[in-house]
Order: C-alpha cells, then sequence, then structure tokens
C-alpha cells in the first residue's frame, strides 16, 4: 500500500468513527460504552455464551471482560446460567432488563443509520450498501490471520 493510500485509508477511519460517535464515551447518549454495547450484542445474538465465547468474538483482555460483566451483574443486565454444553461452565445470558436496555441501543443505532443517510436517495442507499459490501470483502481479504 503507497503512503497515500494509508493516508486516505486513515483519514476515512477518522471521517467515519467521528460520523458515528465511536470515540465518544457513551455510544448512541447511552450509558454504555462502545465495548459494553457491543458485548450485550453478542449476548442478545448468540445462546449460552461463556466469557470466553465473548473474548472470542470481540477480542477483549480477560480482566478488562471480567470488570464488565461484573458492572452488568450488579446492575442486573445479565444472569449466569449452567450451560447447555458443559455443566462445569457457566453461560451468560441478557436478564429481562439488559433485553430491553439491549432493544434501547438498537433502535437508537437503527435511527442513528436512519438519520446518517435520510438525505440520500434510495439509489445512492443501495449504492453505499454495495460499497460497504466491497469494502467488507476487500478489507477481509487484506486481513492475514494467524
Amino acid at each position: 500500500m503507497k503512503p497515500e493510500q494509508i493516508q486516505e485509508f486513515r483519514s476515512f477511519n477518522r471521517f467515519y468513527t467521528d460520523i458515528v460517535g465511536l470515540l465518544d464515551k457513551h455510544i448512541l447518549n447511552s450509558k454504555y460504552s462502545l465495548i459494553e454495547a457491543r458485548i450485550l450484542f453478542e449476548l442478545n445474538n448468540g445462546k449460552g455464551l461463556t466469557a470466553s465465547d465473548i473474548i472470542g468474538l470481540v477480542d477483549i483482555d480477560k480482566g478488562y471482560l471480567s470488570r464488565i460483566l461484573k458492572k452488568f451483574e450488579k446492575a442486573r443486565l445479565i444472569k449466569k446460567v449452567d450451560s447447555l454444553k458443559d455443566k462445569r461452565v457457566v453461560a451468560l445470558q441478557l436478564s429481562e432488563l439488559g433485553k430491553k436496555e439491549f432493544e434501547k441501543l438498537d433502535k437508537a443505532s437503527d435511527k442513528q443509520a436512519e438519520d446518517l443517510f435520510k438525505n440520500l436517495s434510495e439509489s445512492e442507499c443501495n449504492r453505499l450498501i454495495t460499497k460497504m459490501a466491497e469494502i467488507r470483502l476487500l478489507m477481509k481479504k487484506g486481513i492475514k490471520y494467524e
């Protein structure tokens, strides 16, 4: 990659993180950080996830995840249940309160996307989504998995 391409890539990253507020202390005007919201997402969409599963999904430090999970437990957002796969392992689930909090975040995220693109025509939205898929494909190709 040429230096000017690297600079364009980095410029786009700054633009994107700014436009969706990824550097804000709390995402989507909520009380959650980006990583906390992502963990809530994974718990909502995964069934019977363990802390190890979450570490693999979001690439988070074990100690940092532990602190977040303790915070979630204290706020009654999650509950621990016996794993269906292995009775020695504890699985994590969103509580009813956790599900409600996730739904708020999910709706706020949908609204943010809708607001970002409200001035685009349907054709422009389709072009944008197609280009996003192409970016994802090319970036995956460029990533070397160990």
